[in-house]
């Protein structure tokens, strides 16, 4: 089955060098766009770009195994520690503290993934969007727990905000990750933590296990999307190398 991106036109765009870019061929890319006229591509138009980069018989590096593999584990933890934050807030637990300190850790493990990628400036900017999603977060539970509705509401609009910002920010350093694709699986996430949170609250705790169930696959296929589109950004990064 065949992906596709949705690519916006650049200056100085061409079919030959988009094929290249996507790991696909001009003939996949007329196939997916009718019509297209390959000798004026208008600046802002948008297309879609078939690709298949994770295609089971091509070789893989160490380095994207062990990259996937830690994006991975940083987003079932980012999931597994926003729920024990949600069961301490909830049940009012004396290891409250503890847990969101190990919580917000988990912000600055993840800017430190694409440190490597896009520097350090870019590693603190993603990092302190990610701190800010869990703390509004936290307080978003809290005022549901006290029956605030009001500070729900604010809580939960901030929230959203802060999702159009890592939105922006991903999308803008990767030409990979569109905007709309990452608000989406964002957007997804949020409403996943609302209905966990919810039925906590709700001790309604066989859907709360339900929700947490697809809280986790979501999350999996979140860290496979930011790392498909890195591995195609940094193809050099990832390349597998051949010893003599």
């Amino acid at each position: 089955m065949n992906r596709f991106y949705t690519h916006a036109i650049q200056p100085g765009d061409n079919l030959w060098q988009l094929a290249q870019a996507y790991k696909t061929t001009i003939e996949d890319i007329f196939a997916a766009n009718p019509g297209i006229n390959p000798y004026y591509l208008r600046v802002g138009e948008f297309i879609k770009v078939p690709s298949n980069p994770l295609k089971k018989d091509r070789c893989i590096s160490q380095a994207e195994v062990d990259y996937r593999n830690d994006l991975r584990s940083l987003w079932e933890e980012h999931v597994a520690w926003t729920r024990m934050a949600i069961i301490s807030l909830t049940f009012n637990l004396p290891d409250l503290q503890f847990v969101l300190t190990r919580l917000l850790k988990n912000a600055t493990d993840m800017g430190n993934m694409i440190r490597r990628l896009y520097g350090d400036e870019a590693a603190t900017t993603y990092g302190n969007l990610i701190k800010e999603h869990l703390l509004i977060a936290a307080d978003l539970v809290k005022a549901a727990i006290a029956g605030n509705q009001q500070a729900v509401m604010t809580a939960e609009k901030k929230w959203y905000q802060n999702a159009d910002e890592i939105a922006k920010f991903l999308s803008t350093g990767n030409p990979f990750l569109t905007e709309e694709a990452v608000r989406k699986m964002f957007y997804e996430h949020l409403d996943l933590t609302k209905q966990e949170a919810v039925s906590m609250i709700n001790k309604d705790y066989q859907k709360d296990i339900e929700v947490y169930d697809a809280i986790e696959k979501q999350a999996r296929a979140m860290a496979d999307m930011i790392s498909d589109a890195m591995v195609l950004l940094y193809p050099d990064m990832f390349k597998v190398t051949t010893l003599r």
